[in-house]
């Protein structure tokens, strides 16, 4: 049975909040309906729309500064939920339980605002360099994925020989080896374009910064056991 961490326990009670609490916002709820918003101007877009908790590029007209710590606790539909969630529950404890509460809710925050930092370093490429319409930038991010993808990676360069069992597929696997196979299938998927909607480079960021913070502190001989 799995035992929940304080700040594991915490984060999954505000995730859960938030999803159900804000589907009483107006505005439909379903992630189907968010790209729609491309097409509206500032003035049909109602502030307690539950999608202004996601976060949007800086020079959109539904940027808030607030958003920046919303869109890591809000979530597109109960499937996004649900998998987010499984992560933090199933991985998070090591964690928490080998650096401490604080080092572990830093390193949460952290990757989930570096995963931001990426998602906007493509976006701004792709408007900018690569012909992508600008209207692009009203299209919201959202999720606690990008701060999963840095647990993930935590665990791999943790416990990198540690094996990890899936239910589906039903096969086990070292945790380093799973840890660069996903990596490559979403970078393989981000620069192919595929799954519209899926912010695969800020999974990624959320990994690699991840990465670099764990070398920060093992550089300077923090303990991380």
């Amino acid at each position: 049975m799995i035992q929940l961490t304080d700040v594991v326990k915490n984060l999954l009670i505000l995730n859960v909040l938030m999803f159900f609490g804000t589907m009483i916002f107006p505005g439909d709820p379903n992630t189907s309906t968010v790209y729609d918003l491309v097409n509206l101007n500032q003035t049909q877009f109602s502030l307690w729309d539950r999608y202004m908790l996601a976060v949007y590029f800086p020079s959109s007209p539904y940027f808030r500064p607030f958003q920046i710590v919303t869109y890591m606790f809000m979530h597109g539909n109960f499937t996004h939920l649900l998998m987010n969630m499984f992560g933090l529950v199933f991985l998070g404890p090591y964690l928490e339980r080998a650096w401490g509460p604080q080092k572990f809710l830093f390193y949460y925050l952290f990757t989930a605002i570096g995963a931001l930092l990426a998602q906007w370093g493509v976006q701004y490429i792709e408007v900018n360099f690569a012909g992508a319409s600008p209207f692009s930038l009203n299209v919201p991010m959202l999720g606690a994925s990008g701060a999963v993808f840095g647990i993930l990676a935590a665990i791999g360069m943790q416990w990198p020989n540690a094996i990890l069992q899936f239910i589906f597929p039903p096969i086990s696997m070292k945790a380093k080896y799973f840890v660069l196979l996903y990596a490559a299938i979403e970078l393989f998927l981000g620069v192919g374009n595929f799954q519209t909607g899926v912010a695969h480079f800020a999974h990624l960021g959320g990994a690699a910064f991840g990465v670099l913070l764990i070398l920060y502190w093992r550089k300077k001989g923090e303990r991380l056991y």
